[in-house]
Formats: structure tokens, C-alpha cells, sequence
């Protein structure tokens, strides 16, 4: 079950792999997350000390939060993946020219999961030519509907 989502990174970027990462949460973030008060949009990936963390990620505390915490939305979390692939990952940022960026916040097994891909940045060219395949796509979808009728 999807919890946010971040659109802006498949018109930004050609996403090649994707990743299932845990986040390293604090307990309010988790309510926050729970209540739907989380947001991708400015959010990145990045590698520090060979380990990977989600920066930017705004995540609003609840108006109930305690008292003796001060919740800061935006701080950085670590990110949790195999030792595998971590260096797989850190090995095409560092060499290929990949980035890596977060696509959406989930819950499996009850736990809250971050699907991160690893990217590469599109060109504003790349980028008219997706807008008019995805508009392609929804004409053909039109005319197919009229056609049944």
C-alpha cells in the first residue's frame, strides 16, 4: 500500500533499477507517516561514510507530538540495505553517472519501506518526447473505448 508518492522523479529521470530500502524512523515520524503527512517531492538520495540516506524527505509532526520532543521534519534518515547492494549502488553513483532518487514511501508487512531507484537525469527533450508518448498513449486508449461501443 502505497503512503506518498514521488511523481516528479519519472518525468526528471529515466529510472533504471529500483531498490526496497528500510528507513531508520523515530516513533512520531511513524504516526506522522501513518496519518498521510509525508512528502517525496524534494527529497534525494545520498551516499556518506558507504552509507546511503534519504535527504529532504519532509515528514509533518501531529499537532499531538509530545512535548519533551522536537520533532524536525526534515532531518536526514538512513536508509537500510544488504551490504551488497549498498556497494552495488555506491559503485554506479560514484562511476557511471548514475543518481539515486527516492520514487515512494510503502508499507510491507507493516513496516514502512522507501522504493529508491537508481537514475538517469533526462534532457528536456527527453522529456517533450515522454509528455507526448504518454498523450499518444491516452488517444489510442479514447479511440479504443469508441471503437467497443
Amino acid at each position: 500500500m502505497s503512503i506518498a508518492d514521488n511523481k516528479k522523479a519519472f518525468h526528471d529521470y529515466f529510472i533504471e533499477e529500483q531498490y526496497e530500502a528500510g528507513i531508520v524512523l523515530q516513533g512520531w515520524e511513524v504516526k506522522a507517516i501513518r496519518a498521510g503527512r509525508a512528502q517525496l517531492k524534494e527529497a534525494y538520495v545520498i551516499v556518506k561514510n558507504g552509507e546511503i540516506f534519504l535527504f529532504g524527505a519532509h515528514i509533518g509532526a501531529l499537532p499531538t507530538a509530545s512535548t519533551h520532543i522536537h520533532p524536525d521534519s526534515v532531518r536526514t534518515r538512513k536508509l537500510l540495505l544488504n551490504a551488497a547492494e549498498i556497494s552495488k549502488l555506491i559503485g554506479k553513483v560514484e562511476r557511471s553517472g548514475y543518481t539515486m532518487v527516492p520514487l515512494n514511501l510503502h508499507f510491507t508487512k507493516g513496516r514502512i519501506k522507501c522504493q529508491i531507484g537508481l537514475a538517469k537525469g533526462k534532457k528536456q527533450h527527453d522529456k517533450r518526447d515522454t509528455e507526448k508518448e504518454k498523450d499518444w498513449q491516452r488517444e489510442q486508449q479514447k479511440i479504443m473505448k469508441q471503437n467497443r461501443r
